[in-house]
């Protein structure tokens, strides 16, 4: 059987082509939240899906996925792990800003740096439908529910 998300190294092309996927998922993403002046934008988006989709792309080129099926699932969970970090940081950050008493902020921004990572992984495991699904789901949501909330 074929295994179509493994990477073989002459194939410069594919990388290639699934960075420039992770960096356009995190441009959707990015530029919204750039938008609206958050403080985690567009680069921030883009260096977050890059970075996952590379932490992906190493054991699919240094490995087999069928000898070695838990090493993607290892990456993916410190990758996750790594990101609630991120996240954490945007809460704390935005929410120290505003005033002495314990607020919450930066949810939103927290979620959308989550959900780049995960489509920087999809984008580094050459899911490129969900790649690009997901990323102009994640905009419409930030866009277009946004103004629901308004109302």
């Amino acid at each position: 059987m074929l295994d179509n998300h493994y990477l073989e190294n002459h194939d410069f092309l594919q990388m290639i082509f699934r960075l420039f996927l992770a960096l356009l998922i995190g441009a959707i993403i990015g530029l919204e939240r750039e938008l609206r002046r958050k403080p985690a934008g567009l680069r921030t988006h883009m260096l977050v899906s890059f970075g996952c989709a590379i932490f992906v792309l190493i054991p699919l080129q240094l490995t087999t996925i069928q000898s070695h099926p838990e090493v993607i699932s290892r990456v993916v969970q410190g990758i996750a792990a790594g990101v609630g970090f991120l996240g954490a940081g945007e809460i704390v950050r935005e929410s120290s800003q505003q005033s002495q008493r314990p607020e919450i902020h930066g949810l939103t921004s927290a979620a959308a740096i989550w959900v780049s990572a995960s489509l920087g992984i999809a984008a580094g495991c050459g899911l490129w439908q969900l790649g690009l699904v997901g990323a102009i789901m994640t905009f419409a949501i930030l866009n277009l529910f946004k103004r629901l909330e308004s109302h």
